[in-house]
């Protein structure tokens, strides 16, 4: 097999170029957007169908429709409800009026709220999104937001590993912020340890909203570190 991490390393920047990798019939490109935030997006392309899903249209649609090209834009996923992950939602449903859009149940109302954009996909634990012949496990991780939803792929036809797309629930470092709220803090914590470190592998790569990705044999020792810090 191919080493799938030996050209890839997830380091990616506003204005700078995507970073690409190759996991069997599927491509993953990451690319930051918008200097302030540093939002991270990624376009999930099926070889074999040419069927492309985005994660978090969160800024720059035009970079972002660029990035898809002439293909099939299947589903837009939003990771959970905050402003600076769905900006770029409209616009890009409006380009592509067959992609279903995709939200965790409990943030829905508010991404159609902010964005006016109907969800058509209110997506709840152990749900799944077809990225062509590939697919994604929903697997909802609150704390962050009550809707916040991780996005999984576990197929060894695909990569030996599992891969996680984990919206601002999970950093290298950390969890992700509740803003002072102890009791939405131990939520996060909890379902992080249960939910993700509890079912998956030392070698899962996971793919966070902003900043560079982690490996979650990299963070496992630190659990306990996290929990008595508060954050």
């Amino acid at each position: 097999m191919v080493n799938e991490h030996a050209s890839y390393t997830g380091e990616v920047a506003p204005g700078g170029p995507p970073a690409v990798r190759t996991l069997g019939p599927l491509t993953v490109t990451k690319v930051a957007v918008d200097p302030e935030m540093s939002n991270n997006c990624y376009l999930l392309h099926c070889k074999e169908t040419d069927d492309v899903v985005l994660v978090d249209a969160a800024a720059e649609p035009e970079r972002l429709l660029e990035l898809v090209g002439d293909r099939t834009l299947s589903a837009i996923v939003t990771t959970h409800q905050h402003w600076d992950h769905h900006r770029a939602l409209a616009a890009v449903k409006a380009a592509h009026p067959g992609a279903v859009v995709v939200a965790g149940a409990p943030d829905a109302p508010a991404i159609e709220e902010q964005t006016g954009v109907h969800v058509d996909a209110r997506v709840g634990e152990g749900d799944r999104i077809p990225v062509g012949s590939c697919t994604l496990e929903v697997v909802p991780v609150a704390g962050h937001t009550p809707g916040s939803i991780c996005l999984l792929l576990d197929d060894q036809a695909v990569s030996a590993a599992p891969h996680l797309f984990t919206g601002d629930s999970l950093f290298p470092g950390g969890v992700g912020a509740t803003f002072g709220d102890a009791a939405a803090f131990a939520q996060l914590i909890g379902e992080v340890q249960t939910k993700i470190f509890g079912r998956l592998p030392d070698e899962t790569w996971f793919y966070p909203g902003h900043g560079n990705d982690g490996v979650l044999g990299d963070e496992r020792p630190h659990l306990s570190e996290w929990r008595s810090r508060g954050w």
